[in-house]
């Protein structure tokens, strides 16, 4: 069920209607938007009864939400949901496309600052790099662990650049729920569902990769997870599902883009790396993935990929993202976006570079 409050309604009237709903055993969720709030009601197992609520002053109307995803839908919010970053710029969901760059795993700190100051320079947001890595093998390199997360805040420091970092298991998550500015959750965890609860319960975004065999329902369920823990901030991240297909590691499903615009307010991004496993078509998927209109990019770049500790194969070159960059700027003002723009190091930084 979702309540709809008037456009004049006040605070103190949204207020009251969520206490109202908490007091008949259920959960409110306020969702402001451009015009209005929506107040949406999880835990009922049938039918609210409308009649008290829909007497309350402020409240214009009650919905049946009929979707198993609630908080995830258009029906509970029409507007496109932006995240936003206190004290930067950067926003995920907005007319800016999201660049998020970085190597996949965090091997030292030369390595991770070498590669955070050509991914700046070229005008992504956000630095990527795994500081726990959920390995196929037990044997492949697992990564640094708190270690790893430190570097990444030394590296926000020192370029401004906002921290996204994989959460494997509820430990792990509250490292680096105190570290990164975006928690995310991987193909692997999607339907990790505690995992998923104790997201929600942060107050951080939380990146949420699609499954690898996850249908489109399924994902928004995922998102629908988090969500009802009262953490609204989800975006969500096609990064390739299995198929019979052997030419690429992934087949990269970029027709889910406008099913979930369609279907959800929540912003979604594109992993071109990931969703091909190979070098050379990672700028191709990424010019697709912007012209078919996802909210932004998560690309793996490393200063020397073959001697990467994990998915070399699939890591741009940094004058690779230079040129992919370079691409973006030019499609983007055709779909209404814009991408960020080249930009000089830190004097500061510089010196860390000269050093590596």
């Amino acid at each position: 069920m979702l309540v709809v409050m008037q456009a004049h309604a006040s605070e103190e009237q949204v207020r009251a209607v969520c206490q109202k709903i908490e007091s008949m055993g259920y959960r409110a969720h306020s969702l402001p938007g451009a015009e209005r709030t929506a107040i949406g009601i999880t835990g009922n197992q049938g039918e609210v009864e409308p009649g008290t609520l829909e007497e309350m002053p402020g409240v214009q109307e009650l919905i049946r939400v009929t979707k198993p995803y609630k908080l995830v839908s258009r029906d509970i919010k029409e507007e496109n949901t932006v995240i936003g970053f206190p004290g930067s710029e950067a926003t995920i969901g907005g007319p800016a496309l999201a660049v998020i760059a970085g190597p996949c795993s965090i091997e030292s700190r030369e390595q991770a600052f070498a590669v955070a100051e050509r991914v700046h320079r070229a005008g992504a947001q956000f630095f990527r790099g795994g500081a726990y890595k959920p390995r196929t093998s037990p044997y492949s390199f697992q990564g640094l662990g708190e270690e790893g997360l430190r570097i990444m805040a030394e590296i926000r420091d020192a370029f401004g650049l906002k921290i996204v970092t994989e959460a494997i298991d509820n430990e792990s998550l509250e490292l680096v729920e105190a570290y990164a500015d975006v928690i995310q959750i991987g193909a692997r965890n999607m339907q990790n569902f505690s995992l998923l609860k104790r997201a929600g319960r942060t107050r951080k975004p939380v990146l949420l990769k699609r499954g690898m065999s996850a249908t489109l329902e399924e994902f928004l369920m995922a998102a629908e997870y988090v969500m009802s823990e009262g953490n609204y901030q989800v975006i969500l991240c096609e990064r390739g599902v299995r198929t019979f297909a052997d030419h690429t590691r992934n087949t990269l499903d970029l027709s889910i883009v406008p099913a979930v615009q369609r279907l959800s307010h929540l912003p979604i991004l594109v992993d071109p790396s990931h969703g091909t496993g190979k070098r050379n078509k990672v700028t191709p998927l990424s010019r697709a993935a912007v012209a078919v209109g996802a909210d932004g990019l998560i690309v793996e770049v490393h200063h020397q990929p073959d001697k990467a500790l994990s998915d070399g194969a699939q890591s741009l070159y940094p004058d690779q993202f230079d040129e992919l960059m370079d691409q973006v700027r030019q499609i983007a003002p055709v779909v209404g976006r814009t991408a960020g723009p080249v930009r000089q190091s830190p004097p500061a930084v510089m010196l860390h570079s000269t050093k590596i």
